[in-house]
């Protein structure tokens, strides 16, 4: 059986969160600044909720604590200074002012997930 275009675009949600946390990997928790022992979530600074079309951008997702992501709800307000502090104010405000549509298709779900796999095994290849 064919895959629903949701179960796509969760697969390919799946491979960029795993990008995610290994880009960051030796960053601490964008919104606490913390290393802690223990789960790293890849959260999203504009939520999948209120920003779908950022989804699947990981200029949008960062490494976060399992507390601020979950517990706080994403601690938005620590997130947004982390990212002030890690990449500057410009680039927040144009990713606060990105309500641009993205209309997916099956194809680049799954060309997304893909790339995201390849970007990551490449990550864990130089990390070794």
């Amino acid at each position: 059986k064919s895959l629903t275009p949701s179960q796509r675009r969760a697969r390919a949600q799946v491979e960029v969160n795993a990008y995610v946390r290994l880009r960051d990997a030796d960053l601490p928790c964008i919104s606490c600044g913390r290393f802690h022992e223990g789960q790293w979530h890849a959260g999203h600074y504009r939520s999948r909720g209120a920003a779908i079309n950022l989804a699947l951008d990981p200029r949008n997702i960062h490494k976060q604590c399992q507390p601020c992501n979950t517990h706080l709800h994403g601690n938005a307000i620590a997130y947004r200074a982390g990212l002030v502090e890690r990449y500057g104010l410009a680039f927040v405000e144009e990713l606060e002012a990105d309500n641009t549509p993205r209309h997916y298709t099956d194809a680049d779900f799954d060309a997304i997930r893909d790339e995201y796999r390849v970007k990551t095994n490449e990550l864990k290849k130089e990390r070794a």
